[in-house]
């Protein structure tokens, strides 16, 4: 899962996903720690594009830290959102995907929690489609 979500999710999400993610680019770096890529979104959703920077991929611990640095997803809102995402392996094979986000807001801005709420459907969709995928 780890791979599939980390590792391999500029080719394979659009792949699977091309209604949410048209295609990744990478605009510096070597896909490590510091790349910066664009993210171009599909027609099924409501953002042409964001620009992520990868602050952390540790393939030992299955941890993964990037950060929307740009981008119409940050709505005039937000500065950045950061997103950790650790995979933790069960004794059954299987795997749990912890994911905590981080939003860091202009001014004095409140997040609601139907914003909150909206934005963990989406990474749940993603990760069972990953998961049928596989």
């Amino acid at each position: 899962m780890f791979k599939a979500v980390v590792i391999d999710a500029d080719t394979l999400i659009p792949k699977i996903m091309p209604q949410a993610i048209k295609n990744v680019e990478i605009l510096e770096g070597d896909g490590g720690v510091r790349t910066v890529k664009i993210i171009h979104f599909g027609d099924g959703t409501q953002y042409k594009s964001a620009k992520h920077r990868v602050d952390v991929i540790d393939i030992e611990n299955l941890t993964h830290s990037y950060t929307i640095v740009e981008g119409d997803v940050l709505a005039g809102v937000f500065e950045s959102i950061t997103y950790h995402v650790k995979i933790v392996p069960t004794e059954d094979g299987g795997c749990i995907c912890k994911n905590r986000s981080i939003y860091h807001t202009k001014g004095n801005v409140e997040i609601t929690e139907e914003k909150i709420k909206e934005g963990k459907e989406k990474a749940m969709q993603m990760f069972k489609a990953v998961e049928a995928y596989l």
